[in-house]
C-alpha cells in the first residue's frame, strides 16, 4: 500500500483522525461561533462503522462518508493544513464520487456551513450544485448534491 491510498480507517487511526479534523475545522470556531459538527463527532464509532476513509501514513486527509438509499452523503472532509494545495481535497472528493457510484448511488450530498465561504467557492468547481439553504440549531448550512448518472 503507499502513501497516497485512499483506504478505510482503522482503530489506530482514530487519534490522527480526531488530529486532521481538529486542525481542518478549528479555525472555523471564531468565525461561526461555535464548534464545527465535524469536531464533535465521535471518531472511534465512525471508524468501527466504516465511515471513515483516510489518506497517507501519516494521515493527510480523510472523509466521513454514509451511504443512504438514494444518496453517498459526504459528512466530512478534512485535510491537514500542511497537505493544502497538493490535490489532496480533489483526490478525496472523487473517491467519495467512486464509492457512490461503486454503490450504485445516483448522486453525492453534502452541506457546508454558509460562512465557510471557501468551501462554497470549492463544491461548485466539482459539479456540486446549491439545492438548499437551512438552520440546524446553531448551524447555517448550504446544501449541494452531484448527480452521477
Amino acid at each position: 500500500m503507499s502513501d497516497d491510498e485512499i483506504r478505510p480507517a482503522r482503530a489506530a487511526d482514530v487519534p490522527a483522525v480526531k488530529a486532521v479534523t481538529d486542525m481542518a475545522y478549528g479555525h472555523y470556531i471564531a468565525r461561526i461561533g461555535v464548534v464545527p459538527q465535524p469536531m464533535e463527532a465521535d471518531h472511534m464509532a465512525n471508524v468501527a462503522a466504516g465511515r471513515v476513509f483516510v489518506v497517507g501514513e501519516p494521515v493527510i486527509g480523510l472523509v466521513v462518508i454514509e451511504a443512504h438509499d438514494d444518496h453517498l452523503f459526504l459528512d466530512s472532509v478534512a485535510v491537514h493544513p500542511d497537505a493544502h494545495g497538493q490535490g489532496v481535497g480533489r483526490r478525496l472528493l472523487e473517491f467519495v464520487e467512486a464509492r457512490a457510484r461503486a454503490l450504485g448511488l445516483p448522486e453525492a450530498r453534502l452541506y457546508t456551513n454558509a460562512l465557510m465561504w471557501e468551501n462554497q467557492k470549492i463544491y461548485p468547481k466539482y459539479g456540486y450544485q446549491v439545492v438548499a439553504r437551512r438552520v440546524d440549531g446553531p448551524y447555517d448550512r448550504v446544501h449541494y448534491r452531484k448527480r452521477l448518472d
